[in-house]
């Protein structure tokens, strides 16, 4: 079977992604440092603990296992953090996946398909993104993937390096058999931390913002199921084995639900009241953030099947009872 490296592969994302490829045909081989990953996630192939500053622990797992391809998504990507600790953000983003992407090219490993995000593009209220909206990031988050964009461009251009790079904003739900799902440390995420409020295990939830120009005063987010998302990343990396070009391409639905409206969705879902509170607005937050995903349909045939809300909640709800990786 045809190896394929993930780091972040024990994270949220990266998890189901391996059990994606997994399903579709490849061995997925995970490299992480689990630092915000959980080694209980790696279920679906081989593990290296290893980080991305780490040249030589690299050039080792590509030696040993030869893969066709990366799939990177080992990234921090707190926004609040990146607000506070911009240096942070650019050493570990832009410095570890430059040695990554060396290590990749020096092994001769010449697709790779990048976790990005729509945060590259900054602020633009009332307007669906696609891929040739402006990029102006609002924090060293969003800035920070917006240069490794820019170095796997460079390093196209140098070595022959073909990537496939996904813009999307938050993503959801989890494996609907409930063999991995969403877990952080601590965690921040609008839907799990509603339902940890809702189980007992925080005393409420908080929103950030109750003052924003939409009809309910909340932020309004584009949400995408974790499973279609990485549906997602296989169809790119498929579109990479083809021999076809670079390509960027974003992942949404066109659509967004307000902060109030998850909370709805979520007590229509669980049967259960939603305790929270109302705070400031967190610095970095955008208005309005909505990724269209008409140029994915097109090309690579994906379509968000499964990101309805109703839906993601639910998964995650039935995910959140299994108890995660805690022992």
């Amino acid at each position: 079977m045809t190896n394929i490296l993930v780091t972040g592969g024990a994270g949220y994302i990266g998890s189901h992604a391996c059990k994606a490829l997994k399903q579709a045909g490849y061995t997925p081989v995970t490299y992480d440092n689990l630092v915000t990953g959980w080694e209980d996630a790696v279920k679906f192939g081989p593990f290296e603990r290893g980080d991305l500053s780490d040249r030589a622990r690299l050039d080792e797992v590509f030696a040993k296992y030869k893969p066709a391809a990366v799939m990177h998504f080992a990234a921090l990507s707190q926004v609040g953090e990146a607000m506070s600790e911009p240096g942070r953000y650019w050493r570990n983003n832009v410095c570890g996946s430059l040695t990554l992407i060396e290590a990749a090219c020096a092994a001769g490993c010449l697709n790779f398909v990048f976790s990005s995000t729509c945060a590259t593009y900054g602020e633009h209220d009332n307007v669906v993104l696609d891929e040739n909206t402006p990029q102006e990031p609002l924090n060293a988050y969003g800035a920070s993937k917006r240069a490794v964009e820019n170095i796997l461009r460079d390093f196209g251009a140098a070595y022959g390096l073909n990537a496939v790079i996904f813009r999307y904003f938050n993503v959801a739900g989890a494996d609907p058999e409930a063999e991995v799902g969403e877990h952080h440390r601590p965690e921040t995420h609008l839907i799990p931390v509603m339902l940890e409020a809702i189980d007992g295990k925080r005393p409420a939830l908080t929103i950030y913002g109750t003052d924003y120009d939409t009809p309910d005063g909340t932020c309004i987010r584009d949400y995408v199921h974790v499973c279609d998302l990485v549906d997602a990343h296989v169809l790119g990396l498929k579109w990479l084995e083809e021999g076809k070009e670079s390509r960027v391409f974003n992942l949404g639905t066109g659509s967004g639900f307000s902060v109030r409206e998850v909370i709805d969705a979520s007590r229509a879902v669980t049967n259960r009241e939603v305790p929270y509170s109302e705070g400031p607005r967190r610095g970095g937050d955008a208005t309005k953030l909505v990724s269209g995903s008409v140029r994915a349909e097109k090309e690579l045939g994906w379509s968000p099947d499964r990101s309805k809300m109703d839906q993601m909640i639910a998964d995650a709800w039935r995910w959140h009872q299994t108890g995660h990786y805690e022992k």
